[in-house]
């Protein structure tokens, strides 16, 4: 017959699988360090042994790490997404920035779409709590705050849309946004009326996010990236047209 006895399971598999869940979920992000192993083994009530077991295990697994003197930090699971050759050719052609752009137009208004219709309560607050920091960091003037809360503005979306795998492909794609990969976000957020324009954008978004108007909620989405694209062209062209003037000035100095 194809049974076998029941055994209880050892805490240590259990707190393992508790935080490989936190991680799955996003909960717990890459780079956050635990809570000090005597206040975490009490938040899950194991004895400080069963949770260095458990950590042991996760760091053999390569879901957490431990820095000398500072304590056990969630590994950088989404560093080998891209291999770094082609994160440099991402980096080096224009077609990727706007493929990039249309990847995430289409990933994103899904995931606004699902966040609408099946975020809970709380998932809507944190969307919520995200834009009104946006909104403060908008009225001092700080567009490196601002730039940096977009991007946490959005990734608050995907995390409502409550798709594991959407969640960590997309994380992977913002942590290369903002590195610049793509490009230089935070040149957008210098101009005053395209940071007026960013903002209202999102604030459209949030809107139609907290009435749960999946429909809107994507076009808002939708409308919002599509603006970016034509600020990134409208970029490009300026930049190319500044090439052409520098040109024109040097063989002009030359001719003197």
């Amino acid at each position: 017959m194809p049974f076998h006895k029941v055994e209880t399971e050892k805490l240590s598999l259990a707190v393992v699988r508790q935080i490989e869940l936190l991680i799955l979920r996003g909960i717990l992000r890459p780079g956050e360090r635990l809570p000090p192993e005597r206040d975490l083994a009490e938040r899950m009530g194991v004895s400080r042994p069963s949770l260095r077991d458990a950590i042991s295990e996760l760091q053999a697994q390569g879901l957490l790490t431990a820095k000398a003197g500072s304590g056990i930090y969630v590994a950088d699971v989404l560093g080998s997404a891209f291999a770094p050759a082609l994160i440099r050719l991402f980096g080096s052609h224009d077609e990727a920035v706007f493929d990039y752009l249309s990847f995430r137009r289409d990933m994103e208004g899904l995931a606004a779409e699902r966040a609408a219709r099946q975020g809970s309560d709380s998932d809507l607050k944190v969307v919520q709590a995200v834009f009104d920091k946006m909104q403060a960091a908008h009225d001092r003037n700080a567009a490196d705050d601002e730039a940096r809360l977009d991007a946490e503005f959005h990734m608050a979306i995907i995390e409502a849309s409550h798709n594991v795998i959407m969640l960590h492909m997309m994380r992977s794609m913002y942590d290369l946004l903002v590195q610049g990969v793509f490009y230089n976000r935070q040149t957008m957020f210098q101009q005053r009326a395209t940071r007026e324009a960013i903002l209202d954008q999102h604030r459209a978004i949030n809107e139609a996010l907290q009435a749960r108007n999946p429909s809107a909620a994507r076009t808002a989405i939708e409308q919002h990236l599509d603006f970016v694209e034509r600020c990134m062209a409208d970029q490009r062209k300026s930049d190319q047209n500044e090439a052409i003037a520098q040109q024109r000035l040097q063989h002009e100095a030359g001719r003197e």
